[in-house]
């Protein structure tokens, strides 16, 4: 009997041990496939990575021997041989056809792991798979001691549903420099991202040299530096230094250029035109068709757009190029011909989006334009400016992009549009023939807040982490084939350094690789907050910073019958408990727990709120004004 205890206590504690390791299993975007063993692999001192003789699999391997080595301490060696190997790269000679050119097949035996895939691509997001199913040091930047490095025994088929997998970096607005743009990327990839848009010129600031326009980055790289809300900054006083800001050269986009292709990324280039070019416009004045251009400056985040109507704005400087000027398709001729030389992508973005027409409404040149071209209104006129835009970007064997407010203008189908104002915009784009790539505002724009407007830095609207995962790039009754993917946009307004660009990109980032990367049938928020959760320890390792925000609760209020102000706190996640109070303290898990909504005591001024987990806090203490809550309650 007691022979049969031991054998049973330690069945129960070898399935314990198997089950702890199947929950430790935590991929971000989630795999189509993964089937598990029982066993695991352990990684030995000396690493063997076979890589044989197919080429582009030796920065592969190198790639993933420099993320093994450092943390693990092993030794590790690439080898072409057939010897035996800890880790095998195999290119197929027969291509699988299910997993195309980015997908690939990884098997963790007891003894050995091997990745197959068609191309070089598919290895490499194969690793970043692997490096996810080892303990969470392995993102440490120096050696860790006592760790068992193992990995349960599984087979996973993985292939991504989307090509375009993107994500926009707004260096415009904040320059970013050259290492930071690498440390953009590395992070990107980690999550299988295949595209970086670099969002390269706006009004307040040219980030590329062009040589043959010097003055872009001579002027037009450089504002004053302002903190604190961006559009209600102080405009510049004439004796404040413009010392801020930056530019990248052709020999930094060469580099950045190829540090991407090592890692499967391309980059994307956007000049924004014919709006959102006052820095372009302070450079070269005669781009503009207001006279007064000649004394404008680069933007410093002072107001220079009227947003009370809504869109399109109203411009209190212009800062549109003249579509009825020649020169400025000279500029952008220029402009085209240096951006083809410099990104290999067969993309150009051009921008589009926001441009104010108040100036040109007025403007003899325009009207000239208009009478001449046949133009009604200035939609129009902007579509004319867009068409000759498109021919000059194809005249370098490019594709032309924009934001979609260029099809109401009327554009070639040749166009591709990338759709920011809601799905809608996209729809009707791919019905009328555009390639589409999705990037909606309500999902996809990780600019904007992602909890509380107490507690995340204010802006104008809310994208919280259950609206990204909730991204969905194919809407029913469009044509797949014109729905290219998707991308998260991060402008950079509100977003002044590295550790706040990673703040506000993670963990959103993480929701839209999972809805372009993972199949409709794998979607399941409850399993992805579980798997964030798991990446955050990976994250604080790694010494990334991310955004807690799901945490913490979302504030409504309201008023009763009796006119009292009603709060309701709804929590973002599963299983927290939220404590509050309104008598100056700071709650714990002591107080009170929330479970209906509270009237708000007559004379009280301050609400804090927290939320627990098993006792121990994992939200932020929210501190939220009374007048603040006041202000929510809808009219």
């Amino acid at each position: 009997m007691k022979k049969k205890l031991i054998i049973a206590l330690l069945c129960c504690a070898f399935t314990a041990s198997a089950q702890q390791r199947t929950r430790d299993v935590a991929i971000i975007p989630e795999p189509v496939e993964i089937i598990k063993h029982t066993g695991t692999f352990t990684l030995p001192e000396h690493v063997i990575i076979r890589i044989g003789t197919s080429p582009g699999l030796q920065h592969v391997a190198d790639f993933l021997k420099e993320r093994l080595r450092v943390p693990t301490g092993s030794h590790i060696t690439l080898s072409p041989q057939n010897h035996s190997a800890t880790i095998y790269f195999q290119i197929n000679r027969e291509p699988d056809t299910l997993i195309g050119d980015e997908g690939y097949r990884l098997e963790v035996g007891p003894k050995q792991i091997m990745i197959k895939a068609n191309k070089a691509a598919g290895l490499f997001y194969a690793s970043q798979t692997l490096i996810q199913l080892l303990p969470k040091e392995i993102e440490s930047a120096k050696e860790m001691q006592k760790v068992n490095w193992e990995i349960p025994c599984m087979e996973v088929t993985d292939y991504p549903r989307f090509g375009w997998r993107g994500m926009m970096f707004d260096v415009s607005r904040h320059f970013f420099t050259k290492e930071e743009v690498k440390r953009f990327i590395d992070n990107m990839v980690r999550y299988k991202y295949n595209l970086l848009h670099l969002h390269l010129s706006d009004d307040e600031g040219w980030r590329i040299q062009i040589k043959s326009l010097p003055k872009l980055t001579e002027v037009g790289a450089w504002s004053v530096k302002k903190v604190g809300y961006f559009g209600k900054f102080s405009p510049p006083t004439a004796n404040e230094p413009r010392n801020y800001g930056g530019f990248y050269t052709h020999e930094d986009i060469k580099e950045l250029v190829e540090y991407a292709k090592a890692r499967f990324v391309d980059i994307m280039p956007e000049i924004d035109v014919p709006g959102h070019s006052l820095a372009a416009i302070a450079s070269y004045p005669e781009l503009s068709c207001t006279p007064e251009a000649k004394n404008y400056v680069v933007r410093s985040g002072e107001q220079i757009m009227d947003w009370s109507r809504g869109a399109p704005p109203i411009a209190l400087v212009d800062n549109a190029l003249c579509p009825a000027n020649e020169k400025v398709y000279e500029f952008v001729d220029k402009v085209v011909t240096e951006l083809a030389e410099l990104f290999p992508f067969e993309y150009i973005h051009m921008g589009g989006d926001e441009a104010a027409h108040n100036f040109w409404a007025k403007n003899p040149q325009v009207k000239a334009l208009m009478q001449r071209e046949n133009l009604k209104t200035m939609e129009q006129v902007q579509g004319y400016f867009t068409r000759r835009v498109e021919k000059i970007v194809a005249s370098k064997g490019k594709k032309f992009i924009g934001w979609d407010e260029i099809v109401p203008g009327g554009v070639p189908s040749s166009a591709a549009v990338m759709s920011w104002r809601g799905v809608k915009n996209g729809i009707e784009a791919a019905k009328a023939g555009h390639e589409v790539v999705m990037t909606p505002m309500q999902n996809a724009y990780i600019d904007l807040m992602q909890g509380d407007p107490a507690i995340e830095p204010r802006n104008y609207a809310t994208v919280l982490l259950s609206q990204s995962y909730q991204l969905e790039a194919l809407p029913d009754g469009v044509d797949p084939k014109l729905i290219k993917g998707g991308q998260a946009n991060l402008w950079t307004e509100q977003v002044y350094n590295m550790r706040q660009a990673e703040y506000m990109a993670w963990p959103r980032g993480w929701a839209i690789s999972e809805a372009l990367w993972s199949p409709t049938r794998k979607r399941n928020w409850n399993d992805f907050i579980g798997r964030v959760e798991k990446h955050f320890e990976r994250m604080d390792i790694a010494e990334v910073k991310y955004a807690p925000s799901m945490y913490d609760p979302i504030v409504s209020a309201s008023r009763n019958k009796n006119r009292e102000l009603v709060v309701s706190l709804t929590p973002q996640i599963e299983g927290l408990d939220i404590y509050t109070s309104f008598d100056n303290s700071f709650p714990d898990h002591f107080y009170p727990k929330y479970a209906a909504p509270l009237v708000v005591p007559k004379d009280a001024s301050t609400m804090r709120v927290i939320t627990y987990r098993d006792k121990k806090p994992i939200g932020r203490m929210m501190t939220i004004s009374v007048s603040d809550l006041e202000s929510r309650v809808k009219k």
